[in-house]
C-alpha cells in the first residue's frame, strides 16, 4: 500500500469550486495520457494532474481506500460554491476484480471540471501546474494479437465452465479473455475517450490510470440517502440477418438469457437489501447499444443508514453480473479456468466526493493503455445452456468498441 508523499496528502491543501462555461468535458482534456474521466452524454467529471494517490492491493482494499478517502478530506479546506455531487474535493476510483493479484487506486487530480444539467464548475485543489493543451494523436495502424487466454483457450474455459454447471457445482459463471493491440505510436487516451464518448453515449465512458472504456452497467449511484443501479446480463448481438425487433423480442423470450439475468439481479437486491429501508425493481427491457443489446433492469432504494460508497461497493462487488452465482464456487472457478489477472477489469470504477457520494460503475468494453499497448478485455456470463461457440461470438462482439475506438471508426 502506498500513497502520495506526505507533503502532498497530509497537509491542509485549499480546495475551491467555482461556476465554470459549459463546454465539453473530454475536449478538455489537456494531455495525452493519464487522463481521468467519467462522462455520459456530455455529463460527469473530468481531471488532470495529481494532488494526491492512494495504491492498494488486497481483500480489505474497500476499507482503506475508503479510511484513506476520510482521512484525506479532513485534511482539506474546502470552498465550495455549487454544493452539487461531485462538487468540492473528488477522487477518480478504480478497483481490482480480484482481491490478489490486483491493483487498485484512487487519484485526487489537482483539477476536476464537472457538468449535471444546466450546472457547470471546476474544481482545484492547492496550486494547480500549469497544463498547456498538445495536438491529439491518431494511429496509422493497429494490430492485434493474443493475450493471456486466446480465443481456442477461452473457449474450452466456456465448455468446462458449462460442464461443471451441467454438473449442478454452481448456477452462474462469467468468464472472461484478453486480447493485446499494438499501436504504431503511443497511444493518445483522448482520442480513444472522444471515440467511445461518440459512439457510445448511453454508456459511462472513463478513464482511471490507464485503465479506458465504456461501461453500460452502473454498479451504484448514491446521493445523499438514495442509492440506485442499473443491472445488465443477458446479451445478443446482430447476427442471422434478424431485425432490431427481431433480435430483442428473442432476448425478451430466450429462458437462458431471462435465468441470467435474474441471478444478477437477486445477486444484487440480495446484498443491498441489508442497507436499505426501501428497495424496487424495474424491469428488465432491453437496451440496445450499436454493437450488442442487453437485458436491462433499474434498482432504487433508500439507505436506511449512511454508509459510505466505497463501503457498498465492497459488500456488492463482485455482482453475479461479473462474477458468477453462488460468489465463492464461481470465484473459485474463474481463477481455475480463466489462468489471468484480469487486473482492474470488471472490477467497479467511477468517482467519490468528501460527502461519499459518487458513481460506480463496472469496469467494461474497457482496455489498459501503456504507451502503444491495449490490453482488451470481454467476457459473457454463462449457465448450463450456454454455448462455447455462441460466447466466443459475443465476447467478440463485447471488443468491438474498443477496437473501433483505437482505430478511430
Amino acid at each position: 500500500m502506498t500513497t502520495a508523499p506526505a507533503s502532498r496528502t497530509r497537509q491542509r491543501l485549499r480546495v475551491h469550486t467555482a461556476p465554470a462555461t459549459g463546454e465539453d468535458l473530454l475536449s478538455r482534456l489537456p494531455h495525452p495520457d493519464h487522463a481521468l474521466a467519467w462522462v455520459r452524454d456530455g455529463s460527469g467529471l473530468v481531471g488532470w494532474g495529481e494532488a494526491a494517490r492512494f495504491d492498494i492491493t488486497g481483500p480489505n482494499r474497500f476499507a482503506e481506500a475508503d479510511r484513506w478517502w476520510r482521512d484525506y478530506t479532513a485534511t482539506l479546506d474546502v470552498q465550495d460554491e455549487i454544493n452539487l455531487p461531485g462538487t468540492g474535493p473528488v477522487a477518480f476510483v478504480s478497483m481490482a476484480f480480484s482481491d490478489d493479484p490486483g491493483h487498485s487506486v484512487l487519484v485526487v487530480p489537482e483539477v476536476v471540471l464537472g457538468r449535471r444539467g444546466n450546472q457547470s464548475w471546476i474544481t482545484t485543489i492547492g496550486r494547480p501546474t500549469p497544463a498547456e493543451p498538445t495536438p491529439i494523436q491518431r494511429p496509422s495502424t493497429v494490430r492485434y494479437a493474443d493475450g493471456q487466454l486466446s480465443v481456442t483457450d477461452y473457449r474450452g474455459a466456456v465448455a468446462a465452465a458449462v460442464e461443471h454447471m451441467r454438473e449442478g457445482h454452481l448456477d452462474k459463471v462469467v468468464l472472461a479473455h484478453d486480447l493485446l493491440a499494438v499501436a504504431d505510436v503511443p497511444i493518445d487516451h483522448r482520442f480513444v475517450l472522444e471515440g467511445l464518448a461518440r459512439r457510445y453515449p448511453e454508456c459511462w465512458v472513463y478513464a482511471v490510470d490507464g485503465l479506458l472504456g465504456a461501461t453500460p452497467e452502473l454498479l451504484l449511484r448514491r446521493t445523499g440517502p438514495v442509492v440506485d443501479s442499473r443491472v445488465l446480463a443477458g446479451t445478443t448481438w446482430p447476427h442471422d440477418g434478424m431485425s432490431d425487433e427481431e433480435l430483442e423480442a428473442a432476448l425478451l423470450s430466450s429462458p437462458k438469457n431471462l435465468e441470467e439475468h435474474d441471478y444478477a439481479i437477486r445477486s444484487l437486491v440480495d446484498t443491498l437489501n441489508p442497507f436499505c429501508s426501501t428497495m424496487s425493481v424495474d424491469g428488465p427491457s432491453v437496451l440496445r447499444l450499436p454493437n450488442v443489446s442487453h437485458l436491462s433492469s433499474d434498482v432504487i432504494g433508500t439507505l436506511s443508514g449512511s454508509p459510505s460508497l466505497l463501503r457498498l461497493g465492497a459488500a456488492l462487488h463482485p455482482t453475479a453480473a461479473v462474477g458468477g452465482t453462488p460468489r465463492k464456487e464461481a470465484i473459485a472457478l474463474i481463477d481455475e479456468l480463466e489462468g489471468m489477472d484480469r487486473g482492474r477489469y470488471a472490477g467497479p470504477v467511477g468517482w467519490i466526493d468528501g460527502n461519499g457520494d459518487g458513481e460506480l460503475g463496472i469496469a467494461l468494453r474497457c482496455a489498459q493503455l501503456d504507451g502503444r499497448t491495449a490490453r482488451l478485455f470481454a467476457g459473457c456470463g454463462l449457465v448450463a445452456e450456454s454455448d462455447p461457440d455462441n460466447e466466443v461470438c459475443e465476447a467478440h462482439a463485447k471488443m468491438r468498441p474498443m477496437r473501433d475506438a483505437l482505430e478511430g471508426r
